[in-house]
């Protein structure tokens, strides 16, 4: 049985009354027979008949045993951190989205929870990173907003070897292209909010555990701290993930397309995107993933914050706004946007420039984005920021 047909008959009928989409169960609580007796549910927070789909659905996408769904992408993260204790250490991506090196830095670090920061694409500094204190190890493949790939399997191996977990955020790829649990990796993390979603209309986050018994202290966790995805959002990703498959596949194919007229572009300096065979990890990611996925982020030749800045102006169909994964293409400056709580010696040591770029690719066709660059790129280069941008003009 393909992906996609599977997919489409994981979502159950409902039992009750027949009901092909799944019912939104919008209540706190339970009615129950006796104290402590009940149909499986009690409180919505502890459990959820809508939410309850949602996970069985993501840890059969994943290959897992466990889904958990969560309130926000973040709520996923911080739940799994929760793992660790006082004097413990996070192997990290260098390349790592914002909202996480924040909750890595400005909360946990208080609390006494340690990260070393390592290009992981690179999997001999992981190795070199790894002390006996280290408890995790955090992956983003691909890495944002520069799209770093990381060897998960060869990484999953130095893990086991040292006692510690391996967390893959898969956000960018999803299940749709790689199930990193079948690569060796313990816990898989979504930000739902984007491609799982789909549609830019709600905030969700999910975890998936290879192992049941981690599935289980996670779950406590959840209940315990109430970070939990609510049922009409829960209803919202299931609809979402119905037809994940086929908006990816549309997704890889413009993107791809994109980043190739990207490449040849004048005033572009380096085009990030793992399709592309002068991509540093291109083999890795043909190895591991079906697809490259619908994210693209370039710098300019003209390496300044104005210059982008210029850029994102005049973008049409591109729209300018945070987040990514959506059936719209939206355009971001991560150094001002999703990348702002980094430090900016950090950020550009790790290819995040000032004049770097991110596309997320939509549904619309490839020569609409593509006519809709060129218009912005033409703008821009009438606007001569500096010298320097008059260089790069042909």
């Amino acid at each position: 049985m393909s992906s996609i047909t599977e997919l489409i008959h994981s979502i159950p009928v409902d039992p009750l009354t027949g009901a092909i989409s799944v019912p939104i169960y919008q209540t706190s609580t339970f009615v129950q027979d006796a104290p402590g007796v009940n149909k499986g549910y009690d409180y919505s927070r502890s459990n959820n008949p809508t939410r309850a789909v949602l996970e069985q659905l993501i840890a059969k996408l994943e290959k897992g045993s466990t889904g958990l769904a969560f309130a926000s992408g973040l709520a996923a993260i911080d739940c799994v951190i929760k793992l660790l204790k006082t004097g413990d250490e996070i192997v990290a991506v260098d390349d790592i989205y914002g909202g996480a090196y924040r909750l890595f830095n400005a909360v946990y670090e208080q609390f006494g929870i340690k990260v070393h920061y390592v290009d992981t694409s690179n999997t001999e500094k992981v190795f070199e990173a790894i002390t006996p204190k280290t408890k995790l190890i955090w992956l983003e493949t691909p890495t944002n907003p520069t799209l770093k790939i990381s060897d998960i399997a060869a990484i999953a191996k130095i893990a086991k070897a040292n006692n510690a977990l391996l967390c893959v955020d898969n956000t960018f790829a999803t299940p749709a292209l790689q199930t990193p649990l079948t690569l060796g990796a313990d816990i898989v993390v979504h930000s739902a909010t984007k491609y799982l979603g789909g549609h830019s209309d709600l905030i969700a986050g999910l975890l998936v555990t290879k192992n049941p018994e981690l599935g289980a202290k996670l779950k406590f966790y959840q209940n315990a701290c109430g970070n939990i995805l609510g049922p009409f959002d829960s209803w919202l990703t299931i609809r979402g993930i119905e037809t994940l498959h086929l908006r990816i596949r549309q997704h890889c194919s413009t993107a791809l397309e994109v980043a190739k007229w990207l490449q040849q572009h004048p005033l572009v300096d380096q085009v990030y995107y793992p399709g592309l065979k002068t991509h540093a990890n291109h083999d890795i990611a043909i190895k591991q993933a079906k697809g490259f996925g619908g994210i693209i982020s370039f710098s300019l030749k003209n390496d300044t914050e104005a210059a982008a800045l210029e850029l994102v102006k005049h973008t049409e169909l591109f729209k300018l706004a945070e987040s990514l994964g959506g059936i719209k293409s939206l355009i971001s400056h991560p150094a001002n946007m999703t990348h702002k709580s980094i430090p900016a010696e950090k950020r550009r040591a790790n290819g995040v420039v000032d004049s770097l770029l991110r596309l997320s690719i939509g549904l619309e066709e490839a020569e609409d984005l593509i006519e809709d660059l060129e218009q912005a790129f033409e703008k821009t280069r009438n606007t001569k920021t500096t010298s320097k941008y008059e260089k790069a003009t042909v």
